[in-house]
């Protein structure tokens, strides 16, 4: 086992990466503040992993919460179901809520967490790629909106964060490589040694070797730990960890959530603002290919395969977190490995490659 610590002063907690993890009591249930404990997941992961999280929590008084699979479902409707479970349980603040999933689970568990009686203890275990090497570290929680994704929410942090990489061989081929854009990510926006590694392994990585599997979670994890100890709300460096996120989840938001994973979304995002980078200046056409094959390799989409509005998703994009003062502010590539915060990219070049991908 691995450990990392993302610090944050008084709100610092562990990040423990291993095999096995799900079989070993001590490292979860030291992080448990009292006996009332709920586990929130959905029905996917609870066929495969529940029973063994009760394994682990047979001294503590437990309730459960298993919601419906899917982004489509990451909305306040279902905030509540997780707030009425607590409320009939008559669970008190001192309690401690698991999130046990992916990426929406983990964000709904941790905004549930943030408000029941204005805040109760919560655990991260991701269980998919996507979560374990982004979505549950750091501390954003929330829901999506009609009109905007993750719009309402929290920052709030676990309490720990317990990735076990086993629970990836349950995990599909398609939401595999959801997590493996993420993962690309990181490299393209601050690590360029990263990015050669990827470049070097990526058919290793789609053959599931473990110790490759370990070796990128980690690595991913410790970026973003680094990243978020800097800056934990985003009020500037952490922002970069959004690079294809506004056009992606633009891509999400007007094709429907749930047509393209999240992780499908981020690779046609990454590859817009890595063209739009190109239109800029900043990098050559040569690289915009580099981007372009390490995503193909790693069996995600580079396209938009609907037809969507121009200005419909240029709506969308301006429902961001990052837009001030309605100006959409984007993450783009000094190069690659090196990305910025960008409000003076033209707007024409923004339109021209938006028509390209629609």
């Amino acid at each position: 086992m691995k450990t990392l610590y993302l610090d944050l002063g008084e709100k610092s907690y562990p990040i423990y990466i291993g095999k096995g993890l799900l079989e070993q009591t001590a490292q979860l249930t030291k992080h448990i503040a009292s006996k009332q404990v709920m586990i929130v997941t959905n029905t996917t992961v609870a066929k495969l992993y529940l029973d063994k999280v009760r394994d682990l929590l047979v001294d503590f008084t437990l309730a459960e919460v298993v919601l419906p699979d899917g982004e489509q479902y990451k909305t306040l409707d279902t905030i509540n179901t997780i707030f009425t479970a607590l409320l009939e349980a008559r669970f008190e603040r001192s309690c401690t809520l698991i999130a046990l999933g992916g990426g929406v689970v983990g964000d709904m568990t941790g905004f549930a967490a943030a408000s029941y009686q204005r805040g109760v203890n919560f655990i991260q275990i991701p269980t998919t790629l996507l979560s374990q090497v982004d979505s549950s570290v750091g501390g954003k929680t929330g829901v999506n909106h009609r009109l905007g994704k993750n719009m309402i929410g929290a920052f709030y942090q676990p309490k720990c964060v317990l990735i076990d990489v086993d629970t990836l061989d349950t995990l599909d081929d398609r939401q595999y490589s959801a997590g493996l854009a993420e993962v690309i990510k990181y490299a393209l926006l601050g690590n360029a040694d990263f990015l050669c590694y990827l470049q070097n392994k990526i058919d290793g990585l789609i053959d599931r070797d473990q110790d490759l599997i370990t070796q990128i979670v980690y690595q991913s994890c410790f970026d973003k730990a680094e990243i978020v100890a800097q800056d934990e709300l985003e009020a500037g460096k952490r922002a970069l960890l959004n690079l294809g996120h506004t056009f992606g989840h633009a891509i999400e938001n007007t094709l429907g959530y749930g047509v393209y994973l999240h992780g499908e979304a981020i690779a046609v995002g990454m590859l817009m603002a890595a063209k739009l980078s190109a239109l800029e200046g900043f990098i050559g056409s040569h690289d915009v290919q580099q981007v372009k094959h390490l995503l193909q390799k790693a069996n995600l989409p580079i396209t938009i395969n609907s037809k969507i509005r121009t200005q419909d998703f240029l709506n969308a994009m301006r429902v961001d977190k990052k837009t001030i003062n309605g100006e959409i502010r984007l993450v783009l590539m000094q190069k690659l490995g090196q990305a910025f915060i960008s409000n003076t990219y033209q707007t024409n070049n923004l339109k021209q490659i938006i028509k390209d991908f629609l």
